[in-house]
């Protein structure tokens, strides 16, 4: 709507409305005027009271630390992570191997490992926050902690991030580390996948099978030092070459002593130089063949004779034999167990570091001029208040009921603090007191 003012121009309804709210407010700019002192002594007092507050409020410093995302689990260690926790009764870590099979990333399982009691009590033991918290219990040092830590996972990066308040920056920054430390090793504790379990069985065999290798290269020792055994086929082939020459050369030198001794007598000195050869070829083809080769100082042979070479044989290929599926299954086995290894250290995820917690030098609270700066203007706006609640309170009739019921409470609380009382000098006489526009008369008026 439009109207027509006083000086014959067209005012809208807005622009009336204006006016009037502006009419309306103009009372209380000026109410606030003429209190303006008493006004700036509250802000001069909330300024001070504020001040001293930011300065008694204990500093806080943050330290944190940033991980990599974690490498994916293989399914079948993850089923066995799960095993294991449940097992060892770690408070949430089955649950969370459970939901990590269930399609939930790597990252999600470390900030709840890091919420665990498992962390959580290992960190309240090294530091010993049931002191530093003033705590009785595990439960509130536990809790405490969790209200000091901040874990969280970013979605589209995967990094984690530990956040550590403390009121000590070299307390926060070893608590973030620790942080670190145990979880690493709690991750590298619980993650038994079937890699882990295949390397935990080769390494029990391998054990075994060094101590049945060891035992079966002693025995073969014992059994080839004792006998004389260097190399039973090749021994063997040997001796019965050697025996073949020697049983020619003796029948050689048989058919010359046969020779000779029809045309010589058997004193004659050739005769005797050829009984002699034969008689010593005799001698080393019955040793090789019965007896064995004597030696110089005594009175074992040195080498096994070919009739005990075959009772040997069986012997030394059998010892032969077991030392060397020892030796094949040892040589497999450590192959195998070096493989699992490396299979192992793939599927444990590791914690990879990013950001390393350091000592924090700014501290994080409290934001003191932002707490002098809103505790100044809260206490303005009380005064404000009080300035309009007294002018309103003065406004009132002093004979409406209300104001006579508020006026007889307050004085009768009054009367029970044992405090000097407003409004009372010294020497015991009331001063006027103003409610409304009517005077409250003193005490000695009220008695006549």
């Amino acid at each position: 709507m439009a109207a027509i003012n006083g000086n014959g121009l067209l005012e809208t309804s807005f622009q009336t409305e204006a006016i009037e709210v502006r009419r309306d407010f103009l009372p209380y700019l000026r109410l606030l005027w003429e209190r303006r002192r008493f006004l700036c002594r509250v802000a001069g007092c909330s300024f001070l009271a504020a001040t001293l507050m930011a300065l008694l409020i204990p500093v806080k410093f943050r330290s944190t630390t940033r991980l990599m995302p974690p490498d994916s689990f293989s399914t079948s260690g993850l089923g066995a992570m799960a095993a294991l926790a449940g097992r060892a009764g770690a408070d949430g870590l089955g649950g969370l191997a459970g939901d990590f099979l269930s399609g939930k990333s790597s990252g999600a399982l470390f900030v709840g490992i890091l919420g665990s009691q498992t962390v959580q009590d290992g960190l309240v033991n090294d530091f010993n926050l049931k002191q530093v918290y003033h705590d009785s219990k595990i439960e509130e040092a536990r809790k405490d902690l969790s209200d000091h830590t901040d874990v969280s996972e970013d979605r589209k990066s995967g990094i984690i991030t530990i956040a550590v308040t403390d009121h000590d920056p070299k307390r926060a920054a070893a608590i973030a580390q620790s942080y670190v430390t145990k979880l690493d090793q709690l991750v590298a504790q619980v993650s038994t996948s079937s890699a882990r379990r295949e390397r935990i069985f080769l390494e029990g065999r391998l054990q075994n099978v060094k101590t049945d290798l060891d035992s079966a290269a002693r025995n073969f020792s014992d059994f080839a030092s004792k006998n004389t055994a260097i190399d039973i086929p090749e021994q063997g082939r040997a001796m019965v070459e050697a025996a073949a020459t020697l049983q020619g050369q003796l029948i050689a030198a048989q058919s010359d002593l046969s020779g000779l001794r029809q045309i010589y007598a058997e004193s004659n000195v050739r005769v005797r130089t050829t009984e002699a050869r034969v008689n010593e070829l005799s001698k080393k083809l019955d040793e090789l063949g019965g007896a064995g080769i004597q030696g110089a100082a005594t009175d074992h042979p040195l080498y096994p004779s070919i009739r005990k070479l075959p009772l040997l044989g069986v012997t030394y290929s059998d010892l032969a034999r077991q030392t060397k599926i020892q030796e094949t299954l040892y040589q497999l086995l450590t192959e195998q167990y070096e493989m699992a290894k490396v299979e192992e250290a793939k599927e444990i995820p590791a914690v990879k570091v990013l950001d390393p917690a350091i000592v924090p030098t700014k501290k994080t609270f409290p934001p003191r001029t932002v707490i002098v700066l809103l505790g100044t203007i809260l206490g303005i706006a009380v005064g404000m208040m009080c300035v309009f609640t007294r002018t309103r309170w003065d406004a009132v009739d002093a004979n409406d009921p209300r104001k006579v019921l508020a006026t007889e409470v307050f004085r009768t609380v009054r009367a029970r603090i044992p405090l000097p009382r407003n409004g009372t000098s010294s020497n015991g006489h009331h001063l006027e007191i103003r409610t409304g526009e009517s005077v409250e008369k003193p005490e000695s008026a009220r008695a006549t």
